[in-house]
């Protein structure tokens, strides 16, 4: 079913005519195409998408790109002043519990799992007429597209996704038979939404402290216990972690439970949302209480392993919340870009002014790492599938990283896109506002900052050695940056040597734990500057990936003098970033040189500077 409700103001962007000055305000990204606004993206899907599925896809990602500009920015925004609703009981007094949502939501949703079908596209052919099962590359670029207007409404989707794949992968063949068909439905009056109950008032990262149980009656398990944080609190399919009765203490005895929203005769299962959080972000998406009271649940795969496949879910979760992060920084950096084009101040463009110059490139540079970080993970992800064991090491490794730092750099981003703003920035009229509550949500689901600073360092590194299946990888991706940009090259490798051996020396001593995260945070950068670069050295990619490599490495990786003055070389590098010119990789090279800069790239600098005040 379409929606096409009405929304009056909320879908204009400006009056037509005015007798005001509000044409003297920088205009936002509403109505832009987002794909055709994001060269990089552009530029960087030969690369990492199949070619058989970018062919056949190339226009789905033009058309998400309109949507997400268009219909779907004014339907989130209509969302997000509109949350969901939760109602207890009938008027008949009888206990419901059902969450009441604007059509605006249900549109969005007509959009996520009928239109691109998000949830299935992994998972079973037909997505769009394609004949076979996506990359998880391509799924993740219909995610980074979707959630430059809408965050809140991708946990649905990604939840839904990775409950999923964990039935497919652990379930019994009945539970699988079960399940899956309601799951992989591309109706939405037919589908079964799934979504993961996990944290308690006593366990929110430390798992061993659940205290739901569950009891083993005639053969059928029943759930008893609360669930603290639950978002999407009315999917039809909740995977839960509980311990079942006379099950060891700790982490050891928890099992996993597939718990359906209704039992097998259709009646309303033994549980109940006791309320919905009111929450500083996420606002569209429904987040609530759980009451467990002998709800009936499918017990999934072996009762002794629940956690270690939970896990799997979490560590999906965190790679599509780097997405959403990589998603909102260029949502932040387009409308700041706007703001800078645009508004006068003082007689002049803002973007004129060297100062904003200056934090346009503390926008964009995470940015750009984020998209490539994120990029090339999914097509490690990819290659894991296939059994490479290498990239399945590596994995390990880079989905804690990602989704650490993209998480933390998305709020310094939200933050400086704001400010870019201005006082508007603040209003819940522009999308800045929400783009920083939502922003924060980062760096708590699937794990905060610390937890998945210890999971990278204290685990994968020091349990797995992943960074050296990480360092092998990386290193390959070095070779054409050695021809093409020899002295970049040496710095990147010795950026890398440094950051593995810090990452041992911290997994080595429990005592140096305070460590993690800077450990963790320098082996993500130096492997931000070395995938920028590679990018750079490729067939059809601008070469200001190079010079974004560079400034990765001379923000968070080289030694710096906080009072040294101010350098032309460096000012002449940051200035073709933000030219908009694209560049060859030689004159990318020529403005890196270690030397006086010669002929090419002074001429290089002239043109990036004449750009930059076109």
């Amino acid at each position: 079913m379409t929606f096409q409700p009405n929304y009056g103001a909320f879908a204009k962007q400006r009056p037509a005519t005015s007798r005001q000055s509000s044409d003297k305000l920088a205009p936002d990204c509403a109505g832009l195409d987002f794909f055709e606004i994001d060269p990089s993206l552009q530029q960087l899907l030969p690369l990492y998408v199949p070619q058989a599925e970018l062919q056949h896809f190339l226009p789905h990602f033009k058309r998400l790109g309109k949507l997400a500009g268009g219909r779907l920015n004014e339907l989130a925004t209509v969302a997000d002043k509109h949350g969901p609703v939760l109602h207890a009981r009938s008027r008949w007094g009888e206990d419901e519990d059902w969450i009441e949502y604007h059509p605006a939501y249900q549109e969005m949703e007509h959009i996520a799992f009928e239109q691109f079908q998000f949830h299935a596209m992994t998972h079973r052919p037909g997505a769009m007429g394609y004949p076979g099962t996506l990359s998880p590359i391509t799924k993740y670029v219909f995610q980074y597209l979707f959630v430059q207007s809408e965050f809140g409404q991708m946990c649905p989707i990604s939840v839904t996704d990775t409950s999923i794949h964990l039935i497919r992968k652990f379930g019994s063949e009945e539970l699988k038979a079960r399940l899956l068909p309601r799951m992989l439905a591309d109706k939405l009056e037919d589908l079964w939404k799934g979504c993961q109950f996990m944290t308690e008032k006593a366990g929110g990262s430390d798992m061993s402290q659940v205290e739901t149980t569950a009891r083993l009656i005639d053969g059928q398990w029943y759930l008893y216990g609360e669930k603290w944080f639950n978002s999407h609190a009315d999917a039809d399919v909740a995977l839960i972690l509980a311990r079942p009765e006379n099950a060891p203490a700790g982490s050891k005895g928890l099992a996993l439970f597939a718990m359906p929203r209704q039992r097998e005769d259709g009646s309303r299962n033994s549980y109940r949302i006791v309320r919905l959080k009111d929450k500083l972000g996420t606002r569209s998406m429904a987040s609530g209480e759980v009451s467990m009271d002998g709800a009936f649940a499918y017990l999934v795969g072996d009762a002794t392993q629940g956690l270690k496949q939970m896990m799997e879910q979490v560590n999906l979760s965190r790679l599509s919340h780097a997405v959403r992060a990589a998603a909102m920084m260029r949502r932040c950096l387009n409308e700041s870009m706007q703001v800078a084009r645009h508004r006068k101040a003082f007689g002049q463009r803002v973007l004129d002014y060297p100062l904003m110059q200056r934090q346009l490139l503390k926008i964009m540079v995470p940015t750009e790492a984020a998209l490539s970080m994120c990029l090339a993970t999914a097509g490690v992800m990819a290659q894991s599938y296939t059994g490479d064991r290498q990239a399945k090491t590596a994995l390990r490794l880079l989905t804690p990283l990602l989704k650490l730092r993209t998480c933390r750099d998305n709020i310094t981003v939200a933050t400086g896109a704001m400010e870019a703003r201005g006082g508007n920035g603040y209003i819940e009229d522009f999308v800045n506002a929400r783009l920083v509550r939502d922003a924060h949500i980062g760096v708590l689901w699937e794990g905060t900052s610390n937890i998945n600073a210890l999971d990278a360092i204290g685990r994968a590194v020091r349990k797995d050695k992943a960074h050296l299946a990480l360092q092998a990888m990386l290193q390959q991706r070095l070779e054409p940056v050695q021809i093409a940009a020899p002295h970049t090259a040496r710095q990147l490798a010795q950026a890398l040597h440094r950051a593995v051996a810090l990452a041992e020396a911290v997994a080595a001593q429990p005592r140096l734990e305070t460590d993690v995260r800077r450990a963790a945070s320098a082996l993500y950068y130096a492997s931000a500057a070395i995938v920028l670069a590679w990018e750079a050295t490729q067939a059809g990619v601008d070469g200001r990936r190079l010079l974004l490599a560079d400034a990765v490495l001379r923000t968070h990786l080289l030694p710096a003098d906080p009072i040294a003055a101010p350098s032309t070389v460096m000012q002449a590098r940051d200035a073709a970033i933000l030219s908009g010119d694209r560049l060859g990789i030689q004159e990318a090279v020529a403005l890196l040189a270690p030397h006086p800069p010669s002929d090419a790239s002074t001429k290089a600098s002239a043109a990036a500077q004449t750009a930059l005040l076109d």
